[in-house]
């Protein structure tokens, strides 16, 4: 190995807590390393209140600060002898490590607040507080792919650049009508003609047709002017449309799926079923087992903070199926692996005939 003299620079003092060591994961690494001509999109985001996230086209990351048991040096050669002396630029104690991590799509609810679209709004529009599409682009903590799956998912419209959530009952009454248009206009629900429907909807009923074309992009894939629909989406939406009144006041299981067959049609009757609902209902079964009900508990209406979202939980029920608290616990963990971390951390695994269930770690008062 070859000497080197180490000499401290005169820069040093100035250079004190200029310098932040990045260490990057495999997959970024391998973004970087593939860059040609052009550099790769990364972004730092977050309010000054808010811990910093480092954000590429389609993944979030956390910036956690990691102290170091050593002193790593900063030190950069020498411009009059640069094969043989370096110059001591900074000490760093700590390390930023980049940890995948859950965008930050929760604060949509709360800036949106009072900007619902709902059918004849238009006389509230000057007066509604606005929230712009570039601005939450730029303030949520999400890259960009998760940004616009966030939008969809969570029913965002973009109506003249601003954000605007439409109103449950609107989109469940516009997916009705689509799903009837599709059978009265003779139209396949693998290869429908977009512009077709958005006419009819918007002579008919009055629907502009910036929302239903929106509508319909969030339930399927538009090529060519064709929409090839997502029914399970579909038939999803208007299940979670029905089960969103019965929060409060259970409803018969049988009842509801009658409800629920009723508004798809017969064509999309053999697709319903219960499976397409799961982390948005509790199933209540009577001591008797003859009395069947259903309770709306949407994951989404969950605490984000893990410790909350599980203190939730177990005041709701003492105890969990596996199968059933891993589909309330899918918005708070990026990968399965990490649902299970969670799990061993805040519950703990019984296993009997009936299979595997959790309960609290600690004792919750109901």
């Amino acid at each position: 190995m070859s000497e080197l003299d180490i000499r401290l620079s005169a820069a040093t003092a100035q250079d004190t807590g200029s310098f932040r060591l990045l260490e990057l994961p495999p997959e970024l690494c391998k973004i970087i390393e593939a860059a040609s001509e052009k550099s790769p999109s990364l972004f730092i985001k977050g309010h000054p209140t808010e811990d910093a996230v480092l954000c590429t086209s389609d993944k979030t990351y956390a910036v956690r600060s990691v102290v170091l048991s050593n002193t790593v040096l900063v030190v950069t050669p020498s411009r009059s002898d640069p094969d043989g002396t370096v110059h001591i630029r900074d000490q760093l104690h700590e390390i930023m490590e980049l940890v995948p991590v859950v965008p930050k799509l929760h604060k949509l609810s709360i800036l949106l607040r009072d900007m619902e679209y709902d059918e004849g709004d238009e006389d509230r529009q000057a007066t509604m507080p606005k929230y712009s599409y570039e601005q939450a682009r730029s303030e949520i903590q999400a890259s960009e792919a998760e940004f616009s799956r966030g939008l969809k998912e969570r029913r965002i419209l973009v109506l003249d650049g601003q954000l605007r959530p439409i109103a449950p009952a609107h989109l469940s009454t516009t997916l009705e009508l689509l799903l009837n248009y599709l059978i009265s206009l003779s139209l396949s629900y693998q290869a429908a003609a977009v512009e077709e429907l958005v006419s009819v909807l918007a002579d008919a009923h009055e629907i502009p047709r910036a929302v239903s074309n929106q509508v319909i992009s969030w339930f399927g894939d538009v090529k060519e002017g064709l929409w090839k629909m997502d029914a399970d989406a579909v038939i999803r939406e208007l299940g979670i449309g029905i089960l969103r009144h019965h929060r409060h006041n259970p409803i018969s299981e049988h009842e509801f799926l009658k409800k629920w067959k009723n508004v798809v049609g017969d064509t999309f009757e053999p697709s319903v079923k219960l499976t397409l609902l799961l982390g948005n209902y509790l199933r209540n079964v009577s001591l008797s087992g003859d009395d069947v009900t259903l309770t709306y508990f949407p994951s989404s209406a969950l605490p984000v903070d893990p410790a909350a979202r599980f203190v939730e939980l177990f005041l709701t029920r003492q105890r969990w199926k596996h199968e059933e608290i891993e589909h309330f616990l899918l918005d708070i963990a990026v990968n399965s692996k990490e649902r299970d971390k969670l799990l061993l951390k805040h519950a703990r695994a019984l296993t009997n005939t009936e299979g595997v269930w959790y309960t609290a770690r600690v004792s919750y008062n109901n």
